[in-house]
Formats: structure tokens, C-alpha cells, sequence
């Protein structure tokens, strides 16, 4: 009897995060592609192999005259001052996402999903997954984001169904 009160109370414990990992990953309603143009400071992210060692992480996206987005990510590897790191592509607005899906393409023809999940209203911060919470980024206009906005983030990720322990602050100057 005690193991299967036990069983039910740690399935009431688990239950939350089945339930928000289980759901379909909601991006923001629209996004305004001119407003979100320009550069961003990784603030934290899942560490990817493809970032490691990265420092001073930014991402530039402008738009192209032939209707997709230019993508520059730099980093500075293994330190602040370490060698600059640069790839560029191209995003690809999804058809009836209102611009919060995107396809990234750095290698033809791989493309990745690129879901805007988060997004301040003055677009000062911007969060970025993937539909299965393998990928995640907090970006924001600043090298730096005040603790109280990065709580609330994290809170709205967790209510997502992300991982928090998975996620690692990116060293940025400034």
C-alpha cells in the first residue's frame, strides 16, 4: 500500500512537467520582422556542440530584399578575446505563422526550426526553440538583462515544459 501512495504522489509531482512537455510548443502570435531586425546578445541557451567554447555570442538578422532573412551568428572562441567564430544563412519566414516560425538554413539543404516562443512587447528580448525543447536561446538587445526580466523568462519556461537545469549562461562583455 505505502509504494503505491508513493507511485501516485510522485505522479502528482512529475505530472505538471508531463503535461506542459507533452503539449504542442506555442510561439508568439506574430512577430513584426522589422522591429525584430538587428542584432541580438545571447544571454543564455542549451549548449549545443556546434557553440562550444563560445563566448560574447550575437546573432544579426537582416532582411533581404528577396524576402528571406540574412543570419549572422559570432561568437569569440574559448575565452572574451579568443578568435572570432562567424556563420552566416538565411531564414525563411513559415507559411501562416505570423512570422514567429522560421526555417534557418547554414548548409544547403539542411534547415532547422527556428520557433520564437517569447517575446517582450518593445522587443527588447526574444526567446528561441525548437518544437521539440532540444534548442533554446534568450537573446536580448543588451549583453546584459536585468535579473528580475531573466526570472520571468525562466518562469515562463518552466510553465513550457523546458529543462531549466539545462540551461547555461553565456559570458558576454558589457
Amino acid at each position: 500500500m505505502e509504494s503505491k501512495i508513493s507511485f501516485i504522489i510522485f505522479i502528482f509531482m512529475i505530472m505538471p512537467t508531463l503535461n506542459a512537455q507533452s503539449q504542442t510548443l506555442q510561439t508568439v502570435p506574430y512577430v513584426d520582422l522589422q522591429k525584430y531586425q538587428g542584432k541580438w546578445y545571447e544571454i543564455a541557451s542549451y549548449p549545443q556542440r556546434f557553440q562550444k567554447g563560445c563566448h560574447c555570442t550575437t546573432a544579426e538578422y537582416t532582411l533581404s530584399s528577396e524576402g528571406f532573412v540574412i543570419v549572422e551568428n559570432k561568437c569569440n572562441k574559448d575565452s572574451v578575446t579568443g578568435k572570432l567564430s562567424y556563420i552566416k544563412g538565411k531564414a525563411f519566414v513559415v507559411k501562416n505563422s505570423g512570422n514567429a516560425k522560421l526555417k534557418v538554413q547554414f548548409f544547403w539543404p539542411f534547415k532547422g526550426k527556428y520557433w520564437i516562443i517569447d517575446l517582450a512587447d518593445d522587443y527588447s528580448y526574444a526567446v528561441v526553440s525548437h518544437p521539440n525543447r532540444k534548442y533554446l536561446w534568450i537573446l536580448s538587445r543588451t549583453p546584459k538583462m536585468t535579473n528580475a526580466v531573466y526570472q520571468q523568462i525562466i518562469s515562463r519556461l518552466k510553465e513550457k515544459g523546458f529543462d531549466l537545469s539545462k540551461i547555461q549562461l553565456t559570458r558576454q562583455i558589457g
